[in-house]
């Protein structure tokens, strides 16, 4: 009899896990508590792959040998305590990947930096001619990529509730770019449990695997001293030199590798801003363990770009990103948009609504979303969708206003998004055009702040 495996969450990576396990043997069961896009119930009908939707049918799934879980749902669902109780494995969609795939792993997590370190490193592979993949939070599933087939390397994209799934996941390569309070709600309101789940990503590494970290974070020291991890690390700082590291003085990086070392003047690289440096020098760090030359490093920091309107890093001002999401023109994108970040969030969104069913997006705002801005002519349904949810909602017809709103509204290591969930028609002549007068809202207001 075939080995029978739920999945809770029929989103990206739920789905991409049911076509997974369905080629690899599984009897298979989707269940989401909220509605499924028709465009994926369209492919687990295609795939011939059992659903259901706004109900969990706990016979059903508790009668299963494993459970994989969204990251979204939290491990106090009373469902998911009652399978653990019941000794039913409940892993997630990349733990489960993991097993199917010969590649190397190249994971990066943070509570900030990860999405531009991830982009970055899987850039400076790719340039080097590799064979590599992306993955985790960004685009399509890990699970739905490897159905088509594999990669040497995968660069992956981990939050913290995907690490807390993982029991054999084991990078070659792991990444952790920082750690501020983020998520307390998920871990009974204690910091340490926070600091816990981020350092465990180091936690199955042998010493041939390497370890970069942000060496200045109090919050990483705390919590390396309880991970017993054997790998090779690398520390990163923007404070101090060091013999075996990197180290980002002002005016050039100096990485300090084993059997490598390498400078980089500021200058010659795309990114900017010191916490940019910081990931430069862990996915640069990553390339160089990874193979890549240190002249293939140099070119891909010159040229290297976030996807225009898609997760577009657009500047910093007073310690707020502003991200610039404007191809977020349907809810599955901009589910991913927002799954993407754990920092508190200021969401712009709104335009010509196709109709949208915004409670999908419920399981990817996880508290995250502190101000919702409605951006269109017609913001109604999206206010009636989230109010009671978001604590404040504002609405405007000027994106320079929405701008100045976020950064009035927001503090220190908030992110601002704008992604949007619907077309741009009513205001804007498409995405792009959309995209480009946010990015020039936000120049200028940096630029009125600074005269």
């Amino acid at each position: 009899m075939n080995k029978t495996i739920a999945i809770l969450g029929a989103g990206e990576s739920g789905v991409g896990a049911a076509l997974l396990a369905k080629r690899e043997g599984y009897a298979v069961w989707v269940s989401d508590m909220g509605s499924i896009s028709v465009e994926r119930k369209d492919i687990l009908n295609a795939a011939e792959i059992p659903f259901e939707e706004g109900q969990h049918d706990f016979g059903r799934i508790l009668s299963a040998d494993e459970i994989i879980k969204s990251p979204g749902i939290p491990e106090k669902t009373p469902l998911v305590q009652e399978a653990i109780a019941k000794g039913i494995p409940v892993i997630d969609e990349l733990e489960f990947a993991f097993r199917f795939s010969k590649g190397k792993v190249i994971a990066i997590t943070g509570t900030n930096g990860k999405t531009t370190t991830t982009l970055l490193t899987y850039h400076l592979l790719k340039k080097a001619g590799m064979d590599v993949g992306l993955a985790g939070n960004i685009g399509q599933s890990w699970a739905a990529q490897l159905v088509e087939g594999d990669r040497d390397w995968w660069v992956i994209e981990v939050s913290s509730f995907q690490l807390d799934g993982f029991k054999d996941f084991k990078p070659s390569i792991a990444i952790l770019t920082n750690i501020t309070p983020d998520h307390l709600d998920r871990y009974a309101y204690k910091l340490e449990n926070y600091i816990a789940s981020k350092v465990s990503v180091f936690k199955n590494m042998g010493p041939q695997e390497v370890a970069v970290y942000f060496s200045d974070d109090a919050n990483i020291q705390a919590g390396l001293k309880s991970v017993k991890s054997k790998a090779l690390f690398y520390g990163m700082s923007l404070e101090k030199g060091t013999d075996f590291g990197g180290y980002f003085d002002g005016a050039k990086i100096s990485l300090k590798l084993q059997g490598k070392s390498m400078d980089i003047p500021k200058e010659e690289v795309a990114l900017k801003g010191a916490h940019n440096m910081l990931n430069v020098m862990c996915a640069t760090t990553a390339a160089l363990t990874a193979g890549v030359s240190e002249e293939v490093v140099r070119e891909g920091l010159k040229d290297f770009k976030n996807a225009p309107h898609r997760m577009e890093l657009v500047d910093v001002i007073d310690g707020i990103t502003f991200i610039n999401d404007s191809k977020g023109t349907n809810v599955d994108a901009t589910f991913y948009a927002l799954e993407s970040f754990e920092s508190p969030l200021i969401w712009i969104a709104g335009g010509v609504d196709k109709g949208n069913d915004y409670t999908l997006l419920d399981p990817a705002m996880g508290g995250k979303v502190k101000v919702l801005i409605c951006l269109g002519k017609e913001n109604e349904k999206l206010k009636t969708a989230f109010a009671g949810k978001i604590n404040t909602i504002k609405e405007t017809e000027s994106i320079a206003e929405a701008v100045a709103w976020s950064l009035d509204l927001g503090k220190s290591g908030d992110v601002v998004l704008l992604s949007p969930a619907c077309a741009s028609f009513d205001l804007f002549k498409n995405y792009e055009d959309r995209g480009e007068q946010f990015i020039s809202a936000v120049k200028t207001l940096k630029t009125s702040l600074t005269k």
